[in-house]
């Protein structure tokens, strides 16, 4: 499975971006596609994820300002942030689970000024 993200950049605080991230390869019909994060001299961390079925959940950091959703005809998920705060800087990682196997996309920066 290959995993192309897109959307990053820089944005100003209270602003919004929107990360896409599409999956191609050995797509099965049962997954979770997620969205990871990792700030400089952090942890990654998980942001959100989403069933095949459209059940998602949020860290709580992000609850309320970003919204996961996917299109399984285009085998593509998105993440809506809004609102961002200079805390959301950081690389994010598109995260596709399969079977127990987990496949990570390039990373995209989001860069959030104050």
């Amino acid at each position: 499975v290959q995993l192309q993200a897109s959307g990053g950049g820089l944005v100003q605080a209270g602003g919004s971006l929107r990360l896409s991230c599409a999956a191609s390869g050995n797509i099965g019909n049962i997954n979770v596609m997620a969205w990871y994060r990792q700030a400089p001299g952090k942890q990654r961390e998980l942001v959100a994820a989403i069933t095949n079925g459209g059940s998602s959940n949020y860290a709580d950091s992000v609850k309320g300002r970003f919204t996961i959703s996917r299109d399984n005809a285009k085998n593509t998920v998105y993440l809506q942030m809004n609102s961002l705060k200079p805390e959301d800087t950081a690389v994010y990682y598109c995260n596709y689970v399969q079977r127990f196997n987990f496949y990570w996309g390039q990373g995209t920066l989001v860069t959030v000024s104050s």
